[in-house]
């Protein structure tokens, strides 16, 4: 079971930043592709952005695209994602996950189906 442990949440006003971290747990995320993912109350999960094994392929969400930014630094096992222009939409719990990969392309698809691990909150409000 590929898991993660994720941090950096926490309560900011409309217009914020936050930068959050996902670390690999007891395993190398170096040779996976990886997602941020969110769940905000009452909906279903979200893929936001996600990052190729590489690092060279990002992909966002419409949603975040210009306002989110997700990078990887493997020598630290972590990938992050830096958020900035934050809005009260993007109040949710955000997870990572690992990820398919095709032709060096992420791919908004868990490798591991297993439950969700507990994830970081991010509420954006005044």
């Amino acid at each position: 079971q590929l898991q993660f442990v994720e941090s950096g949440g926490g309560l900011v006003q409309p217009g914020g930043s936050l930068n959050l971290s996902c670390a690999a747990s007891g395993w190398t995320l170096d040779s996976y592709a990886i997602a941020w993912f969110r769940q905000a109350p009452g909906k279903e999960h979200e893929g936001v952005s996600c990052i190729s094994t590489s690092g060279d392929n990002t992909h966002y969400a419409t949603s975040v695209k210009g306002r989110f930014t997700i990078s990887r630094d493997n020598a630290k096992n972590t990938v992050y994602l830096q958020m900035i222009s934050l809005k009260p939409e993007d109040t949710a719990v955000y997870y990572c996950a690992a990820v398919f990969e095709f032709q060096a392309m992420c791919l908004m698809s868990r490798r591991d189906l297993d439950a969700w691990g507990p994830g970081t909150l991010v509420t954006v409000s005044s």
